[in-house]
């Protein structure tokens, strides 16, 4: 007798099997598929039980996003942040996740790359896949907001983040960056510094706006007038803060302080100081805003503001979720304002300090 032929082994697809190829392999339609697949009752045990072992003998994974797309609607959570790099937008997109996956929402994540044209692209390709709801840091371009009514006129739920459409119909998770900037040049008051300049962003941006607008009260409140020669408005860089001290430095009376509203334009400032052999913080004393990882290595170590990233993140995703529960019912917008952190430390010392008396910008809502 002839030895028996081995039968060669069911060959395993190495592409993805799409609900499609288990119908065909079965001689039913995608429809018997999806029901078996979610157990629905019209599908007798016998043909569930071929579904499941046809499907586990492939490794199918059903596309939720395709899911998500046929119901209108799925368990993602989109994100647009201005870019991930440095510390703050990375972190608050951790605490996002972390708060988005404990409620069972996946994310996907947008950079507008600071371009306001990418940003209202970045808008229609989460409309299109359908997210639940949508979680929004402006870009820096970004001067004409109504891309974001389209959001609105479709029901879908709408939160902004930092950086902000601001309005009393608007849900938002901010830090309180007037107080930040009030604290922050408090302190620098406190060491004895009278001509305190300030590094200033882009003014329609409600973060640098109100930044400005504490180190004011800071002032006006010490009895110190408003000296425009003393702010520098610039995007943030490190450059900027270069040259903006460089600025600062050619005026009759220099500044013996500096109060930059951004972390990267305090390096530039600090770094520019140093090489024109100016002592840190004898002859000017330097702080920051963001608290971003160099400035702990930073020589001296930079004094600056924690803007609390993860819990802005996680408060943004309760306030989006409260949002998408009440489900087209009556929702009064508000505004999440969280606390700043003082972190003092050697580029702004020059004697000790006494007990800072900050002012009262609090928050109707405690996270």
């Amino acid at each position: 007798m002839a030895p028996r032929k081995k039968q060669a082994p069911a060959q395993i697809p190495t592409t993805p099997v799409s609900m499609a190829d288990l119908a065909r392999e079965l001689g039913v339609s995608m429809t018997t598929i999806s029901r078996a697949l979610s157990d629905h009752h019209s599908i007798g045990p016998a043909m569930k039980q071929k579904v499941l072992k046809l499907a586990k003998k492939y490794n199918y994974q059903p596309n939720r996003l395709a899911s998500a797309l046929r119901k209108g609607k799925s368990q993602l959570i989109g994100i647009i942040v201005p870019y991930i790099e440095g510390r703050f937008f990375p972190s608050v997109v951790h605490g996002i996740e972390t708060a988005a996956s404990k409620a069972g929402y996946n994310v996907i994540i947008c950079q507008s790359n600071e371009d306001v044209a990418q940003e209202r692209r970045n808008l229609e390709i989460l409309l299109s896949a359908q997210v639940a709801g949508i979680l929004v840091s402006l870009s820096r371009t970004t001067l004409d907001v109504r891309h974001f009514e389209k959001v609105r006129s479709r029901g879908l739920p709408l939160v902004f983040f930092d950086r902000i459409v601001e309005g009393d119909n608007v849900n938002a998770v901010v830090l309180n960056d007037q107080e930040g900037g009030y604290v922050s040049t408090r302190h620098l008051l406190s060491q004895g510094c009278r001509r305190i300049a300030h590094l200033a962003g882009p003014q329609h941006l409600n973060i640098y706006k109100n930044r400005r607008q504490g180190y004011l009260d800071a002032l006006r409140e010490a009895g110190i007038a408003e000296d425009e020669s003393l702010i520098y408005y610039a995007d943030m860089s490190q450059e900027q803060g270069s040259a903006a001290m460089r600025q600062f430095l050619l005026l009759p009376e220099p500044p013996d302080a500096v109060f930059a509203a951004g972390d990267y334009s305090a390096l530039g400032a600090m770094q520019e100081a140093r090489r024109q052999g100016l002592r840190v913080p004898q002859d000017v004393a330097i702080s920051g805003f963001s608290n971003e990882t160099f400035t702990l290595i930073t020589e001296p170590a930079m004094s600056t503001i924690d803007q609390r990233c993860e819990e802005m993140g996680q408060a943004a995703v309760r306030l989006l979720l409260e949002v998408i529960d009440a489900a087209g019912a009556p929702f009064t917008p508000r505004q999440v304002a969280l606390r700043p952190e003082l972190l003092v430390r050697n580029s702004s010392v020059r004697q000790p300090e006494p007990e800072l008396v900050t002012k009262s910008y609090t928050s109707s809502f405690v996270p």
